[in-house]
């Protein structure tokens, strides 16, 4: 959609009297331009430039990866415990 030039000027007018208003406008504004311009992108198939994780994701990963290290350790415990055990139990005998 293509805007004049009065029609533009009357949008940036009203945007700044509302971002006058509500400083935390700023930034809500400009996380949305960035939503349409990232769409816009999609659309006409250009790259967006690199996908970044959310943060949601990464702290998935980081869990699993925690309670992967968890779970080895304590096998490996368990495990060495076992041999310890039998070992000792074969020197007794």
């Amino acid at each position: 959609m293509a805007w004049s030039q009065d029609e533009e000027r009357m949008l940036a007018q009203i945007e700044q009297h509302l971002v006058d208003d509500d400083p935390r406008l700023v930034s809500r504004l400009e996380s949305f331009n960035e939503r349409v311009r990232r769409s816009e992108a999609r659309a006409r198939g250009e790259s967006v430039g690199g996908r970044r994780l959310q943060r949601s994701t990464v702290i998935i990963l980081i869990s699993w990866l925690l309670i992967a290290t968890l779970v080895a350790t304590l096998l490996i415990m368990v495990l060495q415990h076992e041999t310890a055990t039998a070992l000792a139990l074969a020197a007794a005998f």
